[in-house]
C-alpha cells in the first residue's frame, strides 16, 4: 500500500468510495463535492497501484485547528490497518496543532472504538454525535 497526498484528480474514485460506504449526502451536488475537495487542507490517500483504497480528508488552518472531515476505506479493505495508517500519518503531520478533532455518530460503535484506540478522547455532549480530540 502506498500513501500519498492527492486532490480532485481522483474525484471519480472518491465518489466510488462514498457510494460503496453509503455516504450519499456528499453526492447530492458534485460541484460542491469538487469544491470541498479543492478547499481541503490535506487529503492523504492509500493506493494499491493507482486505485484509491481509502483516504483521510482534513479541513482547518493547519496551525491552530485541524478537523478530520472524512476517514473512509473501501469495504473490501477493512481491517488491514489502512485507516490506522492514514490516521497516524495525518496525526504525525499535524502533531503541533493544538485542536486536532473530529465528530462521528454516537451509535457507530466501530468508529467510536477505532478513535479511542487511536488515543483520542471523547468530548462531552448531549447530542447524538461524538467528538474526539487528540490527547
Amino acid at each position: 500500500m502506498k500513501y500519498k497526498e492527492f486532490g480532485k484528480e481522483y474525484i471519480d474514485q472518491i465518489i466510488e468510495i462514498y457510494k460503496e460506504n453509503s455516504w450519499y449526502a456528499y453526492l447530492d451536488d458534485l460541484t460542491i463535492l469538487e469544491k470541498s475537495i479543492d478547499n481541503s487542507l490535506y487529503i492523504l490517500g492509500a493506493f494499491e497501484n493507482d486505485k484509491l483504497i481509502g483516504f483521510i480528508r482534513c479541513v482547518g488552518d493547519g496551525y491552530h485547528v485541524v478537523y478530520i472531515q472524512d476517514l473512509i476505506i473501501r469495504p473490501g479493505y477493512y481491517r488491514r490497518s489502512i485507516g490506522k495508517n492514514l490516521y497516524q500519518k495525518t496525526s504525525c503531520k499535524f502533531k503541533y496543532v493544538r485542536q486536532f478533532l473530529l465528530i462521528t455518530d454516537a451509535n457507530d460503535k466501530v468508529s467510536n472504538n477505532f478513535y479511542r484506540k487511536m488515543g483520542m478522547i471523547e468530548g462531552n455532549t448531549e447530542y447524538p454525535v461524538r467528538t474526539y480530540i487528540r490527547q
